[in-house]
């Protein structure tokens, strides 16, 4: 499928910067809770101070490995902080300490899923871990700006991508693969409203066939609805600018919703105009095979393994094994809601329930499967009653919407409460279905004369006459022996 826009190829990197969900920032014991006072959670060591020594978390490393272990990734077993050096007014120290040259994650990949269904493979360059800058703030302060340092420090591993994304679609799709990802191992919230976890868009285009084009750098988006409205921007400015006669000149770009364009920030820096060089404050991180064993063998069972047991042990479809391990959060609920429902309950049933039922309430009703008002062993509970037919599958939508009003019955409190268990006596449905025959003499006959609609109505009548209770399955074989 062709990606041209307009003739043009667009060839797309991305740099993801991931806050590690670390308790204290990456060189020093300050804390990094989002929300506080402004500079109340900035140490001497952030703020610069003389004569204060910078001193690695641990944690920050473990959880840089555990991400290169999911993208399949080279781990570095030396890495090296280096100082990264420019003037910005919220870098208390007038550089970052990075990694340059050694970074702790090395060649990596990750496949992303595309709208037609198919899997594209994007490489991924390398994974850095460095300190968050702090924050200039803007509002309020009469044309002056305001420094917040309670950032300043926080961990961050920068994932670079290689150049191999060819759309917005696909840089989206991406994007949400990393995003998913750091979740599921549990090494970031993914917060993109409170910044920890913001991208930036390197978008060039050029005549397929030829070099790469000039690219520029959107900084520092962080919503996926805003990184493609922002790639798209920047590729329709790119392309008017070429096709009128123009250049593009590489630039760091800031991306404006409301006028949904973008503009220059400031001229593209090189990696020399940084002048990296080795931070003389802190020693090489050695990592050991052991190191990596032990980390390894506290992973999660990662997404595409998961997927792959849906399908083939549970005999799961690609889309709904797909959409069941979109987060681990979501995959842990399935499971454990199959394990409630005991093994006279298909996983495709639970999937459904899963999927249609339960994701389409939380939807409606703006929360996340975290958020659930129905737990697992609720939703399983309730299912296992339709399996051993205690409730029918229309009655069972009466029982889940009481459990959505987070009430905290089970499905059998429920049932016994309402009086909705299913009508299975044959007896009793025999009954009743007579008694609809013979209220419902047309219908009778247009069904004798061939007519198969009228044999639905005359269900449905029995269904309405018992509350819904009778048993469908047993309601159909009875009415067909009495209609001869």
């Amino acid at each position: 499928m062709s990606t041209l826009v307009h003739g043009w190829e667009v060839v797309i990197g991305l740099e993801i910067h991931c806050q590690l969900n670390t308790q204290s920032k990456i060189f020093s014991a300050a804390p990094t809770r989002f929300g506080a006072e402004p500079n109340t959670q900035a140490s001497l060591v952030d703020l610069a101070m003389p004569g204060v020594l910078p001193v690695l978390n641990r944690e920050v490393v473990d959880k840089a490995i555990q991400f290169g272990l999911g993208i399949e990734a080279e781990i570095g077993h030396a890495s090296v902080f280096a100082r990264k050096n420019y003037f910005y007014p919220d870098l208390p120290k007038g550089y970052q300490i990075s990694q340059f040259e050694l970074p702790i994650v090395g060649k990596g990949h990750v496949d992303i899923t595309l709208a037609d269904g198919s899997i594209k493979r994007i490489g991924v360059t390398r994974a850095h871990l460095e300190e968050d800058a702090g924050k200039s703030l803007h509002e309020d302060f009469a044309g002056m700006t305001g420094i917040d340092l309670n950032r300043a420090g926080t961990p961050l591993l920068e994932i670079v991508s290689e150049p191999d994304m060819r759309s917005t679609d696909e840089a989206v799709a991406y994007v949400r693969t990393i995003h998913s990802l750091v979740r599921w191992l549990g090494i970031s919230d993914g917060n993109m409203a409170e910044g920890s976890f913001r991208c930036d868009c390197n978008v060039s285009i050029r005549q397929p066939g030829d070099p790469l084009g000039t690219r520029c750098e959107l900084k520092n988006i962080n919503s996926f609805r805003f990184i493609e409205r922002a790639i798209d921007a920047e590729i329709e400015r790119q392309i008017d600018l070429l096709e009128s006669g123009g250049k593009v000149v590489q630039a760091t770009r800031l991306y404006d919703p409301v006028k949904n364009e973008t503009r220059a920030m400031r001229s593209k820096e090189e990696a020399n105009d940084y002048r990296y060089f080795p931070d003389p404050d802190l020693l090489t991180v050695v990592v050991t095979e052991q190191d990596i064993a032990r980390i390894e063998a506290a992973l999660p069972e990662l997404p595409v393994a998961r997927r792959t047991r849906f399908e083939t042990t549970m005999g799961l479809g690609e889309y709904d094994a797909r959409v069941l391990t979109g987060s681990r959060e979501l995959a842990d609920y399935f499971e454990q809601t199959l394990a409630a429902a005991g093994d006279a309950s298909s996983p495709k049933i639970v999937a459904n329930w899963v999927m249609v039922e339960l994701l389409g309430a939380l939807n409606k009703s703006e929360q996340d499967i975290g958020d659930s008002p129905v737990s697992p062993a609720q939703l399983g509970g309730m299912i296992a009653r339709i399996s051993d037919q205690t409730i029918s599958g229309k009655i069972a939508k009466q029982v889940f919407a009481e459990m959505m009003t987070g009430n905290g019955q089970s499905a059998d409190q429920i049932i016994a409460e309402k009086g909705l268990k299913q009508e299975t006596d044959t007896g009793a449905i025999e009954a009743i279905i007579r008694e609809v025959l013979a209220a419902n003499e047309k219908m009778v006959e247009e069904y004798r004369a061939g007519k198969e609609k009228a044999f639905n109505g005359l269900v449905g009548q029995v269904m309405k006459a018992s509350k819904g209770k009778a048993n469908p399955a047993q309601v159909n074989s009875l009415m067909k022996q009495l209609l001869g």
